[in-house]
């Protein structure tokens, strides 16, 4: 057994203990010349015998080095270098892998960089030379706008629609380790106590993120706020280095909706800046829905724009449009990002019955989606063997999609299936609509 690890753009590999345990030998293996430069990244194959290791020079190249041995001689070649990306404005394509397929087929898996939004994957075939280096398929040279799959294609969820936090689902990210006795689901929604006292949304814990669309998406959440506490901030931000939010403030047992800008860490994650409120309205009633649209098209200069509502239709703009950083160092992108924190005492708690996303600025009404029925009736699920169906005492009176939760040991979301699926055992906690 054998890795490659790179130091101080030396490319290294080490034989490990057959258990992979400890190392058995450890060698220098190439070193770049100065016209290739820093390279990171590296990756490891063996194909017909013979040891490749893939080499990333950050932003625009991947190189590949090749031997008949793990500790050399390796020759070098370029795989890809400034190759144009399929999506404009964004980088080259580059620090990825190698994926063979179980027809023998290869192909290379990179990132382009797409600020403000993030690292977007891209994936390109890859056929093998006379000379037995591998080589990406291009366009016209540059990289395909699309590909054959490269194995029979699995539909998915739409990204597109509304969660009601009956659970929370894989495309979630919490900002730190969470503080799982602050938060719960279930019928009523997401529920986020106060888990932080703390003046900086960046130290609040319990922050929970969504990726964002592109190129342009709209995220609106619905958001009880009778029980927050004096001095508790609750809302929907645009979360990375640079970010703001609309929210609720409780102040001297008042309710205001705000925006907050100017929240900025530096590039060593320390906080530098808590943020300002520029705009606010009083407000009352204990519901609100916060909503955010936002451009994350490739570039400098793009924008986010923040508004509010009191009936779920009607929204209103608040504050001046926030643009966004796309510097590399934050490279995971911007987030949609719901929150609630305080800055007196803990206590305090808010409901998000629902977080809505769709394509574009978001002109639908928030709340239940056109075509499906709220229903506040229970659902009781009971689970069967292992590739059976679930079967339910009540329906709820909604239908779950395709490849969506239907049942588990406390779900009380939709148990119905849309035509053509059965709600699948998968395990105790989760079936599945297939």
């Amino acid at each position: 057994m054998y890795v490659s690890y790179i130091s101080n753009s030396a490319v290294w590999v080490a034989q490990l203990s057959s258990d992979a345990k400890s190392e058995v030998k450890s060698q220098q293996v190439y070193s770049p010349p100065s016209t290739i430069g820093y390279l990171e990244g590296s990756r490891f194959y063996k194909r017909n015998g013979t040891y490749y290791i893939l080499l990333t020079h950050p932003a625009n190249e991947e190189w590949v080095i090749k031997s008949s041995s793990p500790f050399g001689s390796y020759s070098i070649k370029a795989l890809v270098q400034n190759v144009a990306p399929p999506v404009s404005g964004a980088g080259n394509p580059h620090q990825g892998g190698l994926v063979d397929t179980p027809n023998g087929q290869w192909y290379y898996m990179a990132f382009i960089d797409a600020y403000p939004g993030g690292r977007i994957p891209v994936l390109a075939p890859v056929t093998w030379g006379s000379d037995g280096f591998p080589a990406v398929t291009l366009s016209s040279g540059r990289w395909g706008s699309s590909y054959s799959d490269p194995v029979t294609a699995h539909p998915l969820a739409p990204l597109t629609g509304v969660d009601y936090f009956t659970s929370i689902g894989p495309q979630w990210e919490w900002n730190h380790n969470p503080d799982t006795s602050k938060f719960s689901t279930g019928s009523s929604g997401l529920l986020l106590n106060t888990a932080t006292v703390t003046y900086d949304l960046y130290a609040a814990r319990n922050t929970i993120t969504h990726r964002i669309l592109g190129p342009t998406s709209t995220a609106t959440i619905k958001l009880n706020y009778a029980n927050m506490k004096d001095g508790d901030r609750a809302g929907l931000a645009m979360l990375r280095d640079s970010s703001a939010w609309v929210g609720v403030k409780r102040d001297s047992g008042s309710f205001t909706v705000c925006y907050t800008g100017g929240l900025t860490m530096n590039s060593d994650w320390s906080t530098s800046a808590t943020g300002t409120t520029s705009a606010s309205v009083s407000i009352s009633g204990g519901t609100i829905w916060l909503r955010v649209t936002a451009d994350i098209t490739p570039g400098s200069g793009k924008q986010a724009k923040f508004s509010y509502s009191t009936n779920g239709s009607t929204f209103t703009s608040i504050g001046s449009a926030f643009t966004m950083n796309n510097a590399w160092e934050f490279f995971m992108g911007y987030r949609f990002a719901i929150f609630n924190y305080a800055t007196s005492s803990l206590g305090g708690y808010v409901t998000v019955p629902l977080f809505q996303l769709d394509s574009g600025s978001g002109t639908t009404p928030s709340g239940v989606p056109s075509g499906t029925t709220s229903t506040t009736s229970k659902t009781t699920t009971t689970t069967t063997k292992t590739g059976t169906t679930t079967t339910t005492a009540s329906s709820g009176g909604c239908t779950a999609a395709h490849y969506t939760q239907c049942g588990g040991q406390g779900w009380t979301g939709c148990t119905s299936c849309e035509a053509g699926t059965t709600c699948q055992y998968q395990n105790d906690f989760y079936s599945q609509c297939l």
